[in-house]
């Protein structure tokens, strides 16, 4: 292969070029003969000459790919955190330095490189649900500082889950705790609330950071640091001396655990292997169904089932019509679906009627599952209740507005429905396509048959072109 060259001129070649192209241009503008021709072109060429000896040929393969030059990452700890600052304030002071010293250990790039392989399953989930919340996906190294990516965590005080929350303040935040299942410990539930709760100390302070302490320590003991502060408008820093001594550590943890994983490759951290399955499908379920009989269908342990459904008490599923409850499962093999869906439904395989797939793979057809509006209930509310989004609703419902109305059926859940006969021809179909970074109408129009770009705006009642990661559409199809 012939590799591309460039030639990288000093300003002293440029001068050089300049003043041949100037008196090669005078030259032929003035009748000469040849002889002089020849003794010019001679000066020219020895001037050329000397300027090819100062440029140096870079190979664009090679070279000036790996140049040191086009590495502009700051070598200081100061100079790389704001560099990956993006909305959360990364400052760099003697605490934080504190904390890098500490996670800098052999002992603790160990227990980091196991937070790296957890987080290959986890941070996907609080990315996805942060970016819908609107907040900083950075955020999500916040769960190692409170329960190293441990579901089952609870802490001294009883705080428990990934998000440590308390029971008051989850059941606040509406995660549901009872004799069947502690959502403190859904990874998906727990987020959505951390979201919620984050967002409203955001509000509340207008700073990431004094929002993250509060997230700790409460909003009250950040509003009690503020007023002894004296200080109008203040930042978290100058706040932090109020604080109680664990929130005062516990931003520094945070701004240090950030910087640690976002310049892992510099910190010599790569993901350990773990056990959790990363390749995983969700079904709704609307009936009691034990974990034993799931795994027996899928032919693996039971224990597989109950890490992916940690907020389960009882190793079953407590499901019903009016709440359906969300079921994680490694992703099934087409030849375990016959069994997978009797498990589900305690009925013959030919009665699919109750199994809800909330995956967006195509091919799987499913009924959805219906809720009757109540009084006073908002597409928020029921968005929370079923953990689905707001947008997911209005695609399925086909919903201009947010406005809903007591008795009115929406469909909860994005299934198709089944043929009655075989033998008539194929309508057109529905599926769910979460967006993912770098996604355009058009390019998610192409990957599927009979999808258009109107098409899909008209059933997202979308006003122009724009998507954002996390969204999740409605896909016509055929």
């Amino acid at each position: 292969m012939i590799k591309k060259v460039i030639p990288v001129l000093t300003a002293c070649s440029l001068l050089y070029i300049h003043a041949a192209q100037a008196e090669s241009h005078t030259i032929t503008s003035a009748p000469i003969d040849s002889l002089a021709d020849e003794a010019i072109d001679d000066r020219i060429n020895s001037r050329l000459d000397l300027i090819g000896d100062s440029i140096n040929f870079v190979h664009l393969n090679d070279d000036l790919v790996s140049s040191p030059m086009l590495e502009l990452v700051p070598t200081t700890v100061e100079g790389r955190l704001a560099y990956v600052q993006k909305e959360v304030p990364l400052n760099y002071n003697e605490q934080v330095q504190s904390y890098i010293d500490v996670y800098s250990t052999d002992r603790y790039k160990r227990y980091l490189s196991r937070m790296m392989g957890l987080g290959q399953y986890y941070f996907p989930i609080y990315e996805r649900i942060f970016t819908e919340a609107g907040v900083p996906d950075e955020i999500k190294y916040l769960s190692i500082v409170e329960s190293a990516l441990n579901p089952h965590a609870v802490s001294r005080v009883g705080a428990t889950g990934p998000w440590q929350f308390m029971f008051s303040t989850a059941r606040m935040y509406g995660l549901t705790i009872d004799s069947y299942v502690d959502e403190r410990k859904d990874p998906i539930a727990a987020s959505h609330a951390a979201a919620a709760y984050l967002l409203d100390a955001y509000d509340q302070f207008g700073d990431w950071l004094m929002a993250i302490a509060a997230y700790n320590c409460g909003t009250g003991n950040v509003l009690r640091a503020i007023r002894r502060s004296g200080i109008n408008n203040p930042d978290y820093w100058a706040i932090s001396p109020y604080l109680p001594r664990e929130t005062r550590n516990y931003v520094p943890a945070f701004i240090a655990m950030t910087y640690m994983l976002e310049y892992h490759e510099e910190n010599e951290i790569s993901a350990a292997e773990t056990e959790v399955l990363l390749d995983t499908e969700t079904v709704w379920v609307q009936r009691t169904v034990p974990f034993a009989g799931v795994a027996q269908a899928l032919n693996i342990g039971e224990d597989v089932i109950a890490t992916l459904n940690p907020a389960y008490k009882r190793g079953m599923v407590n499901g019903s019509t009016e709440t359906p409850k969300r079921l994680i499962l490694p992703e099934v093999k087409p030849m375990a679906y016959p069994a997978l869906y009797a498990v589900l439904n305690n009925t013959p395989v030919s009665n699919q009627a109750q199994f809800v797939n909330a995956s967006n793979t195509a091919g799987k057809a499913v009924t959805a599952t219906m809720h009757r509006v109540q009084k006073g209930e908002t597409l928020e509310k029921i968005a929370k209740q079923y953990h689905i989004t707001v947008q997911d609703l209005r695609a399925w419902n086909n919903l201009q507005r947010h406005l809903i109305v007591p008795g009115q059926q929406l469909k909860v859940s994005g299934g198709q429905q089944h043929q009655k006969n075989n033998a008539t021809a194929a309508a057109p179909t529905y599926l769910t396509y979460r967006v993912k970074k770098g996604d355009t109408l058009s390019g998610i129009a192409q990957k599927y048959r009979g999808a258009t770009v109107s098409g899909i705006r008209t059933a997202n009642a979308l006003r122009g072109n724009t998507i954002r990661p996390g969204m999740t559409l409605k896909i016509t199809v055929k």
